[in-house]
């Protein structure tokens, strides 16, 4: 353990506080005069409290509401829902539901007159008492959860609760400052894309044209089309069926793959298709037959379209830029070759990632916990086609603009990253003694920075 200065020490939990779990869940039964409000695991989340939906159960008698019964300043410790980064996670009871009670997946922590509670809920967020909850958490088939009689070992640094008090008061203002900064850098985040979106549309719908814009004219085939935008004179829509050969791809079949007669090839996946980008950091290979693997082989230029998953990721996708030889695509990914000679693959691309994403939502299925949507679907998918020309000029201003706009990201990114260990090292050094000085000020390294 750490070094601490002479007037602190380690104490175990269960010394310096009562350390309980709570109730199970009780069968439904007939409402009852004798029910109080009931936090599950649900209410305790990583930014605090959510009472927004908070359960009922039914107690047998004045005993077991005595004994359940949450008082202010009590911490509730999740018992564990099987992330180790999450075990243990925690909240401090506000009082704020009269007779208020907990199930048996939330541990009780009630400060004793050693301990106090505003001190004990920042310490439970500093990297060592995070890290003594992962090692002593158990396994049992992946699930990773405490338990009482563990929780009561925890040994956290107590110095006195004069030092409590002025650790308190120095790291809610650290901690405030650090908020609002991350608070500010997220709107920046939000205020990016939204940006950024506002440029692709503006690229794609031609917005920057001065020249008259004539209103969508695209016959009806069965689809909710919605409010397609008006476009410059000489744009048309079109269906992506019409501008572009859209097949599915290949189904994986487990029965087939010891065929003598197949060869093995890469082919990509959902997760292998992004909003505006490939990851082809773990690229999976199947054996298919000589004739599929050439139907479905991608060329550099073909548009990459998703066909399940959350409602929100429907048509979602980038062109194939041939990174991978003898690369084809699953059936859950749909490929997009272009035929029409005024349309440019990261058009087209951009186009149903904005547009025809939204499209896609209106126009999908869905199923009790995927969304998808058919190839007959998809191919109905209502697509701009520029002017002669003007798709690789939109595209090569947009790309410029984009690439300032993910420096600006990166920034961003960097400066969340900075807020994060600037927050580990203030709360490690406040539970280290390092916090002692009457200024409050934090010995931060670069290397707890750059951490």
């Amino acid at each position: 353990m750490t070094d601490l200065p002479a007037t602190w020490r380690y104490a175990p939990l269960a010394e310096i506080a009562a350390v309980q779990g709570g109730i199970q869940k009780q069968p439904k039964r007939a409402p009852r005069s004798n029910r109080y409000p009931f936090l599950r695991v649900a209410n305790v989340t990583a930014a605090g409290l959510d009472l927004r939906t908070v359960h009922e159960i039914e107690l047998f008698g004045e005993d077991e509401l005595d004994r359940l019964r949450l008082h202010p300043g009590d911490l509730l410790v999740v018992e564990g829902n099987g992330s180790p980064a999450q075990i243990g996670r925690a909240a401090v009871w506000d009082g704020s539901i009269k007779d208020c009670v907990h199930q048996n997946h939330l541990i009780r922590v009630r400060p004793g007159p050693a301990l106090l509670p505003e001190y004990l809920g920042l310490i439970w967020n500093s990297p060592t008492i995070r890290q003594n909850l992962t090692e002593v958490a158990s396994s049992t088939s992946g699930l990773h959860t405490l338990s009482v009689a563990k929780l009561k070992k925890i040994a956290l640094p107590l110095p006195t609760l004069e030092e409590q008090r002025r650790i308190v008061v120095v790291l809610e203002g650290h901690l405030s400052r650090l908020d609002a900064a991350a608070a500010t850098l997220a709107v920046a985040a939000q205020r990016l894309h939204r940006l950024q979106e506002r440029l692709v549309l503006d690229a794609i719908t031609g917005s920057s044209h001065d020249s008259e814009r004539s209103e969508c004219q695209l016959a009806g085939v069965g689809s909710n089309d919605g409010n397609l935008p008006d476009l410059p004179m000489g744009w048309t829509w079109s269906r992506l069926g019409d501008v572009a050969d859209v097949v599915g791809g290949v189904t994986k079949d487990a029965k087939k793959q010891a065929d003598p007669g197949f060869i093995e090839v890469p082919y990509l996946r959902v997760a292998n298709v992004q909003r505006g980008r490939l990851d082809l950091s773990d690229v999976a290979r199947i054996r298919v037959s000589p004739s599929k693997a050439e139907a479905l082989s991608l060329r550099p230029g073909d548009v990459l379209l998703n066909e399940g998953g959350d409602r929100d990721k429907l048509a979602r996708g980038w062109v194939w830029e041939g990174q991978i030889e003898h690369c084809i695509h699953q059936n859950h990914v749909f490929r997009a070759r272009v035929r029409n000679p005024r349309l440019d693959p990261y058009f087209l691309s951009w186009t149903t990632n904005t547009i025809g994403g939204r499209w896609a939502e209106r126009n999908g299925k869905q199923s009790v916990n995927l969304a998808s949507i058919s190839l007959s679907m998809i191919r109905r998918m209502p697509v701009i086609v520029p002017a002669s020309g003007h798709a690789s000029v939109a595209i090569a201003r947009l790309r410029d603009e984009l690439d300032s706009m993910a420096r600006l990201r990166e920034e961003i990114a960097r400066a969340e990253t900075q807020n994060k260990a600037l927050r580990r090292a203030v709360l490690a050094a406040a539970f280290t003694g390092a916090l002692s000085c009457r200024t409050g000020e934090v010995p931060v390294s670069d290397e707890s920075v750059v951490a």
